[in-house]
């Protein structure tokens, strides 16, 4: 694993799930000295300095900015314009920048609209790929990206030596890094996360609809229904976001997605067992040969 020195100040904006796994991620590789979180719920603060995920509560932007090396962007993606336009003006020229959300093109909108050039010299946009279906900063956990997937979208301006600083910061938490540009991630992201994440919601609310007493269609359902919609579970407000955010390409997807659909049913129409066989066998072997060779 490759080597960094440590962040004296590291600020957080969002202290929940993922800001709260990256703090304690650093904690545990020993590379941040002190950590100032910003949030909306004063409650889930105070957790966070109980838990010792962050170091303090910032009492204002100014001083939370103050000499800060890095500021992790942790907050639902629906948030981030407003907030860099906010945190712009008590950006240092060298402080690095780097978020997590789960969309990129909007970023990269929003920093070039908000961040001035300096600071986006020193802009990373990130997307690590891991999470659960809980929240808040009482869910995070100091392993949550170990062998998990980060995704980094430079902007053609970002400094090479910020993105490599960056990198090394996700490696040391466990995490395999990967660059590519921001709308190669969105549509990739679009077919993996955001339409199985709308899928989970949908057949929730479809169990929901198709009966006056859901309650007794879910008594009988297994493990492999409760493994389905488990990311059903997910934020609201997060993933209300994210798929306002990939609007177009998560459009996309659906259309593809009901064209599966629709070849399902005609064959189902049809009777053709032999076919939904192939169908079946063929799909299974995709996933078999994906976790075989998966990380």
């Amino acid at each position: 694993m490759t080597t960094t020195s440590a962040l004296n100040k590291l600020v957080i904006i969002g202290v929940g799930l993922i800001g709260g796994s990256f703090a304690l991620a650093l904690r545990k590789a020993g590379l941040v000295k002190h950590i100032t979180g910003i949030g909306r719920s004063q409650t889930n603060m105070q957790r966070a300095v109980e838990l010792g995920v962050i170091d303090e509560i910032a009492s204002d932007t100014a001083s939370a900015l103050h000499h800060a090396d890095l500021v992790f962007l942790a907050m639902p993606v629906g948030q981030t314009a407003a907030t860099m336009e906010h945190i712009a003006p008590y950006l240092h020229a060298h402080t690095l920048i780097t978020d997590a959300g789960s969309t990129k093109q909007d970023v990269v909108t929003a920093a070039r609209h908000y961040l001035p050039l300096q600071n986006r010299h020193h802009f990373i946009p990130g997307h690590p790929i891991a999470g659960a279906e809980y929240s808040g900063v009482q869910a995070a956990q100091a392993d949550l990206y170990a062998h998990k997937h980060v995704i980094l979208t430079p902007l053609p301006e970002t400094g090479t030596e910020a993105v490599e600083r960056v990198q090394h910061l996700w490696q040391a938490c466990g995490a395999n890094v990967s660059l590519m540009p921001a709308d190669e991630h969105d549509r990739v992201l679009a077919t993996t996360s955001h339409l199985p994440h709308l899928l989970a919601f949908t057949l929730m609310n479809h169990l929901n609809h198709s009966t006056d007493h859901p309650e007794n269609l879910l008594r009988f359902a297994g493990s492999g229904f409760r493994d389905f919609t488990r990311i059903a579970s997910s934020s609201p407000e997060m993933w209300r976001d994210i798929c306002l955010a990939n609007r177009e390409a998560l459009l996309e997807q659906i259309e593809a997605y009901q064209t599966e659909l629709n070849s399902l049913r005609g064959l189902l129409k049809q009777n053709n067992g032999e076919a939904l066989e192939q169908d079946f066998s063929k799909a299974r072997k995709i996933r078999e040969n994906w976790i075989k060779n998966k990380n």
